[in-house]
């Protein structure tokens, strides 16, 4: 059978692939797309999007809790899991459908399974062959190996946006992001949890200050946290799910779940690909590329998101703003270089914690003078409407240019002032003007004028 040609042909329906294959396509390309995965990605099925409705009721019912204490509120609410879970499937369920009907309706080709390289320019795709010009690799990223024993069942974070029950006792191996977020939806709905970290500080990669206070915080309200912990093994022993584990002074210590989630950071899905019979070489962080996202091996291999060796994070507005960038070049658009200096990425605990720029530690090893503005709020109005214990920010500021170079908020209104602080860095508004900006009142972004 003759192999099928495309002008472009994309791995992965996630956002980067189907923004390079919608725009490609609405160029005149022949454009075809391939999933061994339900079409839509993970950010709209398994991460960013069914994780933030469980977010939301997690807020909802600690926020009542803390009203039902104060007899404001006659009753405090209760997370019906069951249920939290069939609403959060209103959203996931129709994605598959959808998103294949909409790449069929604009004329792309779909094919569902899992692609491998034949050649530098062919796929299989099952018993299908395909040619193209140009291939993209979107196929963003997988739970990274647990290199230990495990005789018991280690859950993914998948599996948890699934499951129909919650257990009452939960271990999460990995103090990252993952951890982090389904740890305090889960002890918000009532469950025992326990965060397995190895390193000495939870969510490397945000500010240490305020990572300490959400640290203390967390534990404070009951989630068993416990750092310089590396887990050696994994056993099921008649019904519990038992983690053993090694202190930084050798240390033994087991701990006993009903199960296990594995939070231990992902790594790119890339390892059905066969991508050695393409000459596409790639690094622990995935395919590399020049600044063009183009394959240091095959210049008709292209990668973006998750998949790509970059110096973006691993985000869903990181995975557009290169898809993006990617179909103009393609067009030869001639786009502007990629900027990853002020992407803002975000942690959804209770309350959130957010981060736009650099570091303290950074900006001081990059030679910047430094005026670090900093503060515990809690005692601000925007914390004490909504009864909230636990808020702070610290804004970096350079003094030679009273540029705005991080930014690093803790609190009830974190994700959406962190936007701003990202538009104002990007786009080298000062702290002078940006604490003259008149936001409306009151709203967590007209703390921002306290901040600065």
């Amino acid at each position: 059978m003759m192999a099928q040609r495309f002008d472009l042909f994309v791995i992965g329906t996630g956002s980067a692939g189907t923004t390079v294959a919608d725009q490609c396509r609405q160029a005149g390309w022949r454009v075809g797309i391939a999933d061994d995965l339900p079409f839509g990605g993970t950010c709209a099925q398994r991460g960013c999007d069914p994780k933030k409705v469980l977010v939301g009721a997690a807020e909802l019912a600690k926020t009542s809790q803390r009203f039902y204490r104060t007899h404001i509120l006659d009753a405090a609410g209760q997370i019906n899991w069951a249920q939290l879970i069939d609403f959060k499937r209103t959203f996931t369920d129709p994605v598959p459908q959808h998103m294949e009907s909409w790449l069929h309706s604009i004329g792309i080709t779909t094919f569902q399974g899992p692609a491998r390289f034949k050649g530098d320019q062919s796929l299989m795709i099952g018993e299908t062959e395909v040619e193209a010009e140009h291939i993209l690799i979107a196929t963003g990223s997988t739970p990274a190996p647990l290199n230990m024993p495990i005789s018991g069942k280690v859950y993914t974070s998948d599996e948890f946006l699934n499951w129909d029950t919650l257990p009452k006792r939960v271990i999460f191996i990995g103090g990252g992001y993952i951890s982090l977020e389904f740890a305090h939806i889960a002890h918000s709905a009532g469950a025992q949890v326990t965060i397995l970290q190895r390193g000495p500080q939870i969510l490397p990669g945000f500010d240490p200050q305020m990572v300490e206070r959400l640290r203390q915080y967390s534990m404070a309200k009951g989630i068993d946290i416990h750092l310089n912990t590396e887990v050696t093994s994994i056993e099921g022993i008649i019904g519990d799910q038992v983690v053993h584990t090694v202190d930084t002074f050798h240390n033994a210590q087991s701990f006993a779940a009903d199960r296990v989630v594995h939070g231990a950071g992902r790594i790119p899905n890339l390892s059905h690909l066969h991508l050695e019979h393409a000459h596409v070489p790639t690094t622990l962080r995935g395919v590399t590329v020049n600044t063009n996202l183009q394959s240091l091996g095959n210049a008709h291999v292209y990668a973006a998101g998750d998949a790509a060796d970059t110096p973006g994070l691993p985000l869903t507005p990181v995975a557009v703003m290169e898809g993006n960038f990617l179909a103009a070049h393609l067009l030869g658009n001639h786009p502007k270089p990629l900027d990853y200096s002020a992407i803002p990425t975000i942690v959804y605990t209770n309350p959130a914690l957010a981060r736009v720029g650099m570091l303290e530690e950074e900006a001081q090893a990059q030679g910047y003078s430094l005026q670090v503005l900093t503060a515990e709020t809690t005692s601000w109005y925007s914390s004490r409407r909504v009864l909230s214990p636990l808020s702070a920010f610290k804004v970096l500021v350079d003094r030679d240019t009273d540029k705005i170079v991080g930014a690093h908020v803790l609190g009830p209104h974190a994700e959406e002032v962190i936007n701003i602080f990202a538009l104002a860095i990007r786009s080298g508004i000062t702290r002078t003007e940006l604490r003259r900006m008149p936001f409306a009142y009151p709203t967590g972004a007209s703390d921002i004028a306290y901040m600065l």
